[in-house]
């Protein structure tokens, strides 16, 4: 299994979630956690994902994420878990 986290963030709107994860479908990356909070009006997302059947390149997959986040106005951030877990140990 290869792991992703995904990190979203952003002044809350309709459709984020769908708009994300409808990028994610397209790729055939598979969400195995999700969690979204609303701190006041700020929308944030952390997803943890699985790319072993994604159907194009990682940067691909990234660039996509970005598009979208730039779309929608929101900062959309994805890294390979042992890059994400390296930079946040204690």
């Amino acid at each position: 299994m290869k792991r992703i986290i995904i990190t979203v963030v952003g002044q809350d709107k309709v459709g984020i979630t769908a708009k994300i994860t409808q990028v994610i479908a397209e790729c055939n990356v598979n969400i195995l956690d999700i969690n979204q909070t609303l701190l006041q009006d700020i929308f944030t997302m952390v997803m943890l994902c699985d790319i072993e059947e994604c159907n194009v390149d990682f940067d691909i997959f990234q660039q996509k994420l970005e598009d979208v986040g730039r779309e929608i106005a929101m900062k959309i951030h994805a890294q390979k878990e042992e890059i994400f877990s390296y930079m946040h140990r204690i």
